[in-house]
């Protein structure tokens, strides 16, 4: 009998917990519990003889796998997984994998809440703008970035996408305009939806440079990650540009400054809620669950994002 821990500061839902549950008890297994604990000492212990972890948010770093001496497997219930050391999980030979596109509507359907409200001057009694007819640029053509184009349609917009790693026919079969650099699609859009991962390459790639070819009144919006915003060139940016706006799911290192120096033009959640909704939470706490079972029976990696 294989031991299962689910290790969320910020939990689940009940519903999604009783579904994990089902799925690790019907294959036979045993379901831990850490919820909401207050110290990382606490998820040391408690990793100690499990087999698997099913983390949200959660930190996996080299010294809680070497506190995991059995541990075959963490699943990050959600789409990224930065907050998992992989080059320490491939060291403790611990297989490490997402739950890709679980999430994606909720994030979509929140990027869409943030535009309208950006657009409409942050609910301000002032006369706003609508998207109909606007141009959408979609940096990075993912999971997130389909389900944006989808709800796009039904506003009436122009939709462009650029993804270094997604093939042009991939993205124009689906009635969106494909652009050849990051460059193109900032120069084009009215509004940039950003969806990238935060890796070596991206971090700070949302820069002054970029962000200022856009078009008078720009709406920059971040479902993605902060890493991925050089801050200092966005606020440079922002001050020498007063029709730019920039809406993010990622609370800024800089947000204090942001704020007061861009009232009207700045909005960030207080945290980050692009996958909290009660069935993105119910579906990827389940896929978390029945991934550790599939790796644990029949060895399936197809989710595994370290070597």
């Amino acid at each position: 009998m294989a031991k299962i821990l689910v290790a969320t500061e910020k939990p689940f839902a009940a519903i999604a917990v009783k579904g994990i549950r089902e799925v690790v008890e019907q294959a036979g297994d045993e379901l831990i519990l850490l919820e909401k604990y207050t110290d990382k000492s606490q998820l040391l212990d408690a990793v100690k003889a499990v087999d698997a972890i099913i983390i949200r948010s959660d930190k996996v770093d080299n010294e809680v796998l070497d506190a995991a001496k059995n541990l075959k497997i963490v699943v990050r219930a959600g789409a990224g997984y930065d907050n998992v050391d992989l080059a320490a999980a491939t060291a403790h030979n611990v297989c490490v994998m997402n739950t890709p596109g679980q999430n994606s509507n909720a994030v979509a359907e929140l990027a869409f809440g943030m535009m309208v409200m950006a657009v409409r001057n942050f609910y301000n009694g002032t006369s706003g703008s609508e998207l109909k007819g606007k141009k959408l640029g979609i940096h990075a053509y993912g999971n997130v970035g389909r389900n944006v184009a989808r709800i796009a349609k039904g506003f009436g917009m122009e939709i462009y996408a650029f993804d270094a790693f997604c093939p042009k026919e991939t993205i124009e079969q689906d009635g969106v305009t494909a652009l050849s650099s990051a460059e193109e699609l900032y120069a084009t859009c009215d509004v940039v939806s950003l969806h990238i991962p935060a890796t070596a390459e991206t971090k700070n790639s949302i820069n002054y440079e970029l962000v200022g070819k856009m078009p008078k009144g720009g709406l920059l919006v971040n479902t993605a990650r902060k890493e991925v915003i050089d801050e200092a060139g966005l606020i440079k940016l922002m001050e020498e540009r007063t029709d730019l706006k920039y809406v993010t799911d990622i609370m800024p290192v800089a947000h204090a400054e942001f704020a007061e120096k861009f009232a009207g033009r700045y909005f960030s959640t207080p945290k980050k809620m692009g996958a909290q909704t009660a069935e993105a939470n119910i579906n990827a706490g389940i896929a978390a669950a029945r991934q550790i079972e599939g790796f644990l029976k029949k060895g399936c990696e197809k989710f595994r994002v370290n070597k």
